[in-house]
């Protein structure tokens, strides 16, 4: 995310609030809050690297991508299309 994309919150039905983390949204004032990892970018033994959604029930391999950059890129997009507004049962 570039320091000009804007910061997406989503409100789900039950009041739950979720957004990809970003460092420009200060929340340690905002009440009780909850962060946890949606996912991993990590290199693969050949050096390209792969994104895992598996935390939040997506694929487990993104990739591969030839840069890290990349492979971030594409996990902020799937969690955007896939994970943001998704209500979980």
């Amino acid at each position: 995310m570039s320091e000009t994309s804007p910061i997406e919150l989503v409100v789900l039905p039950d009041g739950t609030i979720r957004s990809i983390y970003d460092e420009r949204l200060d929340l340690k004032n905002a009440g009780r809050i909850s962060i946890a990892r949606a996912s991993h970018v990590e290199p693969s033994p050949s050096g390209d690297w792969l994104a895992d959604l598996s935390p939040v029930d997506g694929p487990k391999t993104l990739g591969p991508f030839d840069k890290r950059s990349k492979a971030l890129a594409a996990e902020v997009a799937w969690l955007q299309k896939n994970w943001l507004t998704r209500r979980d049962e």
